[in-house]
């Protein structure tokens, strides 16, 4: 079963756990699921500043507990499942949160090039809208490229065990037509695209006529 989870968090609760970047997000949210130390990430997460606190959204196989940085009242903290049913439907209106990237080669004092080179960011529309294409195929749905709306969210600093880190956030809205309804749903599930631990890659969807 597929959970959803809202978490909302003022800024004074933010300020005094510290969370200043994704990888503080990530370690806090890991407080929702005890005694899984060692264990694999299976939840995704997106976070949204608004205009007096942070929303973030977890998306997991098991049901979270409330951590202790959270506070205890019923709109800080709301968990359901989601039906399967929720899945079946044809077209759904979508956000994204990703970090969309490619490989470059690097030349090599020969002039040939590595096998494996280093990520840069997408930054050209038409690179991003091909991304999203090609993560689509992949992930058994198609975007509709005239309601299809990308645009940055900016620069994402971090820093996890003392080494500073940098993700490129590309937001994408639009409507999808699923393709086939069982990698849709894994798609979901395990979320689209890299850095996925940092807070990338969690569809947000509604259903439309």
């Amino acid at each position: 079963m597929t959970h959803l989870t809202q978490v909302t968090v003022d800024f004074a609760t933010v300020a005094r756990q510290r969370l200043l970047d994704c990888y503080d997000w990530h370690q806090a949210v890991w407080k929702a699921f005890p005694g899984r130390d060692g264990e694999s990430r299976e939840f995704l997460t997106r976070l949204d500043k608004r205009r007096d606190s942070f929303r973030l959204l977890i998306v997991s196989p098991q049901q979270p507990v409330r951590p202790d940085w959270c506070a205890a009242d019923p709109e800080s903290w709301k968990t359901k499942p989601i039906p399967a049913t929720y899945f079946t439907r044809s077209r759904y209106a979508f956000q994204l949160c990703a970090n969309p990237t490619k490989k470059v080669s690097k030349e090599r004092s020969d002039g040939s090039l590595t096998k494996n080179g280093r990520r840069v960011p997408l930054r050209k529309r038409e690179e991003l809208v091909e991304w999203i294409k090609r993560k689509g195929d992949q992930g058994g749905f198609t975007v509709d490229e005239t309601t299809l709306r990308t645009f940055s969210r900016g620069r994402e600093y971090f820093e996890k065990n003392g080494q500073p880190g940098l993700h490129s956030a590309v937001e994408f809205e639009g409507v999808l037509t699923v393709t086939n309804p069982a990698d849709f749903h894994r798609t979901f599930t395990l979320g689209i695209g890299s850095a996925k631990a940092f807070g990338f890659g969690l569809l947000v969807i509604a259903p439309v006529s």
